[in-house]
């Protein structure tokens, strides 16, 4: 075996730090749950308050705030508050690219 340290010493140096790492796994989590993704192409779509996403998933309130506390985490949507209602919408485009880059690669 042969080892290249030029190689080695530039596939370490592309490597982010553990702090940064740990953030970007966290961030892949969120995108991993087939439930997220829905609320998350429906935010692509309007913006929507809990309980519109809960009927439109035909799940319980508790269920999608649960949700929407992990995309919330992984800085994935806003909420934004109107009187007592709560309304979630995208964190930004780069969402919505992400998630048309995904089903492009998936190939389906």
């Amino acid at each position: 075996r042969m080892i290249h340290p030029e190689t080695v010493k530039a596939g370490q140096l592309a490597v982010p730090d553990d702090d940064r790492m740990a953030a970007l796994a966290q961030l892949f989590k969120a995108y991993g749950d087939p439930t997220r993704l829905k609320v998350l192409f429906m935010l692509g779509a309007s913006e929507m308050c809990v309980c519109d996403i809960a009927a439109a998933l035909g799940m319980q309130h508790s269920a999608v705030s649960h949700q929407l506390t992990a995309l919330l985490r992984a800085r994935l949507v806003r909420q934004k508050k109107q009187g007592k209602a709560v309304y979630y919408s995208l964190a930004g485009i780069h969402v919505k690219d992400l998630l048309s880059k995904g089903l492009e690669q998936t190939g389906i």
